[in-house]
């Protein structure tokens, strides 16, 4: 009985295990060193004198910070962040972020936004409920327990502001 030292089975290929598998999702790697190679300067010296660039420079956060504190003096915003997570309600709507993740809600895609302050300790919760039935909670810590009567004002002041439940007709229970 003879023995084989190496294995019979071939690699896997696929999407599932290659992204460049299929074309078009992943750029090749010599156009990606293309790219990030620095543009050469005219041999005459003359041409567009570009600075660099850095990548915060394109980030449309910076872009949009002003345009959200000027949009926000036209009405009440509500504002709570943590270390972590992060909750925005104003005339846009409200904006959910949680480490990474991060979620938006217009006024008309929302069917009830909750609030809750526990009994002890120092997370208030807001769970945004919408139409279809599903609920998206978010947690932040406040610094001291005293700002749970604060939040839940100025989050009813934008809530009374923006969403308007009552001009909605109510559905046919038929």
């Amino acid at each position: 009985m003879e023995q084989r030292i190496s294995s019979s089975n071939q690699p896997l290929e696929g999407a599932g295990f290659d992204p460049a598998f299929i074309p078009g999702l992943v750029k090749p790697e010599n156009e990606e060193a293309d790219t990030m190679a620095e543009p050469e300067a005219p041999a005459d010296g003359k041409g567009v004198s570009e600075e660099p660039v850095s990548a915060e420079d394109g980030a449309p956060e910076e872009s949009e910070a002003p345009e959200e504190s000027e949009e926000s003096a036209d009405g009440p915003a509500f504002e709570a962040s943590d270390r972590r997570a992060k909750i925005v309600a104003d005339r846009k709507g409200v904006r959910l972020t949680l480490d990474d993740q991060e979620c938006e809600f217009r006024w008309d895609e929302i069917g009830a936004v909750e609030t809750e302050s526990p009994r002890f300790g120092k997370r208030f919760t807001v769970t945004v409920h919408t139409p279809d039935r599903r609920w998206y909670p978010i947690e932040i810590e406040a610094t001291a327990r005293a700002r749970f009567p604060e939040w839940e004002q100025e989050l009813d002041a934008v809530l009374d502001a923006y969403f308007e439940d009552a001009d909605q007709p109510a559905p046919d229970a038929s």
